[in-house]
């Protein structure tokens, strides 16, 4: 009777009870908002679908009709972020057969993109219109992720412990929860957690600049902390310095873009910024990947005609 009920409920309800059973409490709070708003875009498309009546037809035209207003990307995450719900009603015997199989992801046009990186050149001169100080502050945190490659909430969470000045590294080992009360969380995954190597220059700048700042004791946290309140101040020099406008975390793809085109394996790209895989990195900078791929073939193309 009770695998009856469950079959005969709003399938929004069942996926509502199912993040809370499955989700709540397991991940980060960041991700656990995408599932409430997969929530809520459930009970909007299909606020009368039982659960025992998704089926594959039915299950395509709601994503189908979510596609309507987004991109393809979001779309696919909206579809994997269901998915496991429904396989596990399927194991539940709540669903005859998985409605999932074969779904066909449409979505709209990808906008087009702002610049996300800067150049060397740019990079040089965002750096040169710095008004660097002799206390700590986010000019200071802007060189920083210039330099590492840093995630927002691992630059916010770092404290004068973390830094290794004798080997010139810096340990990433936690992050900071500026989209909710403060304090600090685990990094985003296992492979986040990580050494970074950092220059002498660096080193030698932060080394002063730490010299009266307790050891556990955050260096850029002074009261709530807005990703906004830093990015409009990235924006300012970066339009002062006339060069393209990016976020904080266009740094980071600034970094990894720099190393790329260094020569700098992807494996070691990887590992510096924390990224789970190597596909992450690959997905992620293919584009780079690809005009290095196409200076390669040029190169192989030279020495081969240098046999003849």
């Amino acid at each position: 009777m009770l695998n009856q009920a469950k079959r005969s409920e709003l399938f929004s309800q069942y996926y509502a009870r199912w993040i809370k059973v499955y989700k709540d409490g397991a991940i980060r709070n960041v991700t656990m908002q995408k599932y409430l708003m997969t929530q809520i875009w459930v009970e909007k498309l299909v606020p009368n679908l039982l659960t025992c009546k998704l089926t594959r037809t039915s299950y395509q035209q709601m994503l189908n009709d979510y596609a309507e207003n987004h991109e393809r990307q979001t779309t696919m995450d909206f579809h994997h972020q269901l998915k496991g719900a429904i396989l596990d009603a399927v194991d539940e015997g709540l669903i005859d057969r998985d409605p999932t199989r074969k779904a066909i992801i449409k979505g709209k046009s990808p906008r087009e993109k702002k610049q996300k990186y800067l150049n060397q050149f740019e990079l040089h001169t965002l750096l040169t219109d710095l008004t660097l100080n002799t206390e700590i502050d986010w000019e200071w945190f802007i060189v920083l992720v210039a330099k590492t490659g840093m995630r927002f909430s691992e630059a916010l969470a770092l404290t004068p412990s973390d830094f290794d000045f004798a080997h010139q590294s810096l340990t990433i080992s936690k992050t900071w929860d500026y989209k909710g009360c403060g304090g600090f969380l685990p990094t985003k995954n296992q492979s986040s957690a990580r050494k970074i190597q950092i220059d002498w220059q660096t080193v030698i700048r932060f080394s002063e600049l730490l010299k009266n700042i307790p050891m556990d004791k955050p260096i850029f946290i002074e009261g709530a902390v807005f990703n906004s309140t830093v990015n409009d101040i990235l924006r300012r020099h970066c339009i002062r310095a006339n060069i393209p406008v990016i976020t904080i975390h266009g740094l980071r793809h600034t970094h990894a873009s720099l190393l790329l085109y260094a020569g700098v394996s992807i494996a070691s790209v990887a590992r510096r910024l924390g990224h789970a895989s190597m596909t992450t990195t690959q997905k992620t900078y293919l584009h780079i990947i690809h005009e290095l791929e196409n200076q390669d073939v040029e190169l192989i193309m030279r020495s081969l005609s240098g046999l003849n």
